[in-house]
């Protein structure tokens, strides 16, 4: 009986062994046993408070000094790393730590018009590093639109003098890291982005689009 045990539990180790080798469903291509979540993507609304979304002012217009300036728009993003297995046997440690890496943003509309460039901006990446533990929530911080892409089509023509509306459009993130053992994660939160040349007022006020909406 002793021996028949030992067997078993062998059995089960190298059951075990195959499991954690197999790769994640959820995190495809990757033989990780964690797994990354993003549990919020947050923007801002005109009036600076946080926001499930995003009013992106594509021109800042300073009337009293005479000045416009184009801003990039951050984001933050909480982040979550949990076992695949949350009954795993061994439990979690620090070679299931994830540290983020890298950043990518890519845009898409509803009408299926998503021509970078033409319809929406160009997708593009970034990088930082975050190490997150197991059951731990990390707020980061990047940027979802580059200051560049608002001197671009589609969002240059909401400038002032050529197109008048609201272009609304939906970020895709996607964060990209590893765990401590080298093993890839990612995960992919999403943002609606209301682009405009918004009305700026002195002090810090509410801002509004004129025009009509494109969507």
């Amino acid at each position: 009986m002793k021996k028949i045990t030992i067997t078993f539990k062998l059995l089960a180790v190298i059951s075990l062994a195959f499991a954690l080798a197999a790769c994640n469903p959820i995190e495809n291509e990757t033989t990780s046993a964690s797994m990354l979540v993003v549990t919020n993507l947050l923007g801002e609304d005109m009036e600076g408070n946080m926001a499930n979304y995003l009013e992106s002012d594509v021109l800042y217009e300073d009337e009293e000094e005479g000045i416009t300036t184009i801003y990039a728009d951050p984001a933050t993003a909480s982040l979550t790393v949990r076992l695949l297995d949350p009954n795993s046997i061994t439990g979690p440690s620090n070679l299931n730590s994830v540290t983020i890496e890298r950043y990518q943003v890519s845009y898409s509309r509803t009408d299926g018009r998503s021509t970078e460039g033409v319809d929406v901006p160009y997708a593009h990446e970034g990088m930082f590093s975050a190490t997150i533990a197991v059951d731990q929530t990390r707020d980061v911080s990047f940027t979802i639109v580059r200051a560049a892409a608002k001197a671009e089509p589609p969002l240059v023509d909401l400038h002032v003098g050529r197109d008048l509306g609201v272009l609304t459009c939906l970020a895709k993130v996607v964060f990209y890291g590893k765990d401590i053992t080298g093993r890839a994660v990612k995960a992919t939160g999403y943002l609606t982005i209301h682009f405009a040349n918004y009305a700026n007022e002195s002090g810090g006020g509410s801002a509004s689009a004129a025009g009509s909406k494109i969507q």
